[in-house]
Formats: structure tokens, C-alpha cells, sequence
């Protein structure tokens, strides 16, 4: 019904990163990448064994009417990463590439939904060839639009940036105005999907807000189209 007027996202959520911490428990995960690497692999492992088999049913029966594929894993906190670099490309990237390289081998483009500050963690993820990132939250540790914008513009797609405090707290005309900023910033060269910065806009967020943003993206966000 939708096909031919919205991007369509598809697949399982997959959010291999939380289950592993959830069934090691956050700490003990920690200290397991360095004491005991090798279960920490394996669960990993095992994890992403799941959900590849799981996608890979959703894609051979409708990657056709699914244009993102679209997966979350949180791994940002308001100051910063919740994993090294060096860290989140031993034990965690090898599985993020694998659903990268899945939702391509299919041919659909692959989105990360990822809260926080994770700007260290952005080229790596630029190495797998991720095609999107979902939520970029500006008020986190090293979250600069404008820096993001110069560093990976060309590189990443950017969706979301629209700080989820300003629709809450603020008026509808700051709203309007920090939504403005925020397409001044990440629009050029394309490369930017306007949207809240968080996974969805928050049912405690005024409807007057949220139409102020919606209608200013109408007005100043639009590409045009290509003929």
C-alpha cells in the first residue's frame, strides 16, 4: 500500500549488542573481554547465528517490499562510548558486519539505530559500510553536528539530530528554530533524513512541538528531486 511513497524498513531488530550484556551481565561482560575473550566470542557468536537465521527468513520472503534494514544497538551513553575503539572492533564489529554484509547481500541499505555519544566508534562503522545512522543525539559527549557533518557526511547518512529536549521543553517557535539550524547543518551535500533524536518522538512531547518541527522540515527540508 506504502511501497511507492515511504522508505520501508524491515528485519528483525537485532539487537545482539544488549542480549549478550543482558545474559553476562553488564560487569561480568566487561571483565570477560579481558579475562575470557573466548566466551565472550561465543556468545556473540551464537547471538548472531540467531538473528542472521531469522533475518535471513524475513528477507527471503519479502526483501523485495523492504528497502532498510534496520537494526539497533545501543552503544552510547550521554558521556561517551560504553566501549573502547579498540574494544568494540575486537569483540563487536566482526557482528555488526556480518548483519551489514546480510542486509546487502540482499540488496537493501542498512540503518543502525545507536543512542549516545559514540563519535569514536563512527569510522569503524564507516569500515563495515553501514549506510545509516539513527538518532544522533547532539547533547551527548562529542555529538557535533557540524563535526559530524565535515568528518562523515560523505561517508554516512545522519537520521534524526532534532533533540528530543528541545520538543519537549521547549516552545514551538525554539523549536522551529533549532529544527532550522539542524537542517542548515546536516542537509548540504545530502546525506541527512530529518528526524527526533531519539528512536521516536516521546509521548510527553507537546503535539504543538511536534508540529512545529514537522512543519519546518516541509518547509526547509525538503532535496528536491532529481529528474
Amino acid at each position: 500500500k506504502y511501497y511507492d511513497q515511504y522508505a520501508i524498513l524491515g528485519g528483525d531488530w537485532s539487537p545482539f549488542w544488549h542480549d549478550v550484556m543482558e545474559l553476562l551481565g553488564m560487569e561480568n561482560m566487561f571483565i570477560k573481554m579481558r579475562t575470557e575473550p573466548e566466551v565472550v566470542d561465543a556468545v556473540f557468536e551464537h547471538v548472531v547465528d540467531y538473528y542472521e537465521a531469522v533475518n535471513r527468513k524475513i528477507f527471503d520472503e519479502a526483501a523485495d517490499l523492504i528497502d532498510i534494514f534496520f537494526i539497533g544497538n545501543d552503544f552510547g551513553t550521554k558521556n561517551g562510548p560504553m566501549v573502547s575503539e579498540k574494544l568494540f572492533r575486537r569483540f563487536v564489529l566482526p557482528y555488526l558486519k556480518r548483519l551489514v554484509d546480510l542486509g546487502h547481500s540482499y540488496g537493501l541499505k542498512v540503518m543502525l539505530h545507536c543512542c549516545g555519544g559514540f563519535a569514536e566508534l563512527i569510522p569503524a562503522m564507516v569500515e563495515v559500510r553501514l549506510d545509516g545512522l539513527h538518532a544522533v543525539q547532539p547533547s551527548c559527549r562529542g555529538m557535533d553536528l557540524r563535526k559530524l557533518k565535515e568528518e562523515y557526511g560523505d561517508k554516512i547518512v545522519f537520521n534524526g539530530a532534532i533533540d528530543s529536549a528541545w520538543l519537549i521543553f521547549g516552545t514551538p517557535d525554539y523549536v522551529r528554530t533549532r529544527t532550522r539550524e539542524v537542517l542548515e547543518i546536516m542537509m548540504p551535500g545530502g546525506g541527512y533524513i530529518a528526524g527526533a533524536s531519539h528512536d521516536y518522538i516521546l509521548e510527553e512531547t507537546p503535539v504543538e512541538n511536534v508540529l512545529a518541527m514537522f512543519d519546518t522540515v516541509h518547509v526547509y527540508g525538503r532535496y528536491l528531486r532529481k529528474r
